[in-house]
């Protein structure tokens, strides 16, 4: 069950799309219920998020058509709190994930107090069977705010698409310095685009703030959503991958950029801390320019190598170990 869905181009998608890929390679059957099955609108002030009206019916019935074995909901949205009001009402256990920092997202939008924030996701997962988050750290933070039964489920990378390649696809002033993910204020782009840097900068993603960000850094090289492979090609034709977020829980684009030999520079928080580790994949530094000078003196290879060590397999096991199936009795019916 996921509120984040196409056409939105994001880690939460990708990390869902791909999982279900390696799960029907193990001989599982995999159904999702997204946004593209009910009426939607807009999110206020993020119109590429589509928010479900009056889903509750449609989750139910197709819930008991499908009678699952299991059920996981990826997000705190409106399709994940029918699911988890159907899920209670009939004893259906259930899984959920942290895919967000949302309370850190919400008060970089709209100031609301992280307390607040907090609360209300406990509520949302408190019945969960297992809350799973993708790095050691944000388990920790997690727990640290009072959740319970917190799982690591980490995530991989797709090497068949991203892996070292020549190519010419970003044709400017060496050496070229490249973001890549969504343009939101809670992305701190504008960390990257203020600094003063050598050679050139690109921009690769679309958003909210798209349209202010291009018009302030009108030197900025810009290209809007890319497919996979079109994407291998620039990250292969860059030299740092910077990462100026501070509220991502993992970032996926840092193993794309990794697989493809790309060095990452970003701050020392959650996310690229996990990532990188103490690799030589990137430099991790409370001043993003330093991090990006640094990063371009590291070797390819060793990017490569770090990248190497996430696979999407390895995190499908993971996840599939954290599941929580259903005891059926004899003759049961699905649901009450």
């Amino acid at each position: 069950m996921t509120d984040a869905w196409e056409p939105q181009v994001n880690g939460v998608v990708r990390t869902l799309k791909t999982t279900a890929r390696e799960l029907t390679k193990m001989n599982h059957e995999v159904r999702f219920l997204t946004p593209l099955d009910f009426r939607t609108l807009p999110c206020p002030t993020y119109p590429e998020i589509r928010l479900s009206l009056f889903p509750q019916g449609g989750v139910e019935r197709q819930l008991r058509e499908f009678d699952p074995d299991v059920l996981h909901i990826a997000t705190e949205g409106p399709l994940g709190m029918a699911a988890r009001r159907f899920a209670l009402r009939n004893d259906l256990p259930f899984t959920t994930a942290y895919h967000t920092r949302f309370p850190e997202y919400v008060h970089a939008r709209f100031r609301l107090p992280l307390s607040w924030s907090y609360a209300w996701l406990r509520r949302f997962h408190g019945p969960s069977k297992g809350v799973m988050a993708p790095t050691q750290v944000v388990v920790d933070d997690l727990k640290a705010n009072g959740f319970t039964n917190v799982k690591l489920w980490s995530r991989g990378v797709d090497t068949d698409i991203f892996h070292p390649q020549p190519s010419q696809r970003l044709a400017t002033t060496p050496p070229i310095f490249l973001y890549v993910g969504r343009v939101a204020v809670e992305k701190n782009v504008e960390a990257f685009l203020e600094l003063d840097l050598p050679g050139s900068k690109w921009v690769v993603g679309t958003g909210p703030a798209i349209d202010r960000i291009q018009s302030r850094y009108p030197n900025v090289n810009y290209l809007g959503l890319l497919d996979r492979e079109e994407l291998a090609k620039v990250y292969a034709a860059a030299n740092v991958f910077v990462f100026p977020s501070k509220t991502d829980t993992f970032g996926l684009v840092l193993l794309e950029a990794m697989a493809c030999g790309l060095p990452v520079a970003a701050y020392p928080v959650t996310g690229p801390r996990d990532v990188i580790g103490d690799s030589n994949a990137g430099v991790l530094h409370e001043d993003l320019r330093t991090a990006c000078l640094g990063a371009l003196k590291l070797r390819r290879e060793d990017a490569v190598a770090r990248a190497g060590l996430f696979t999407w397999r390895a995190a499908t096991e993971q996840f599939l170990g954290h599941l929580h199936p259903r005891k059926r009795g004899i003759g049961q019916p699905a649901f009450a």
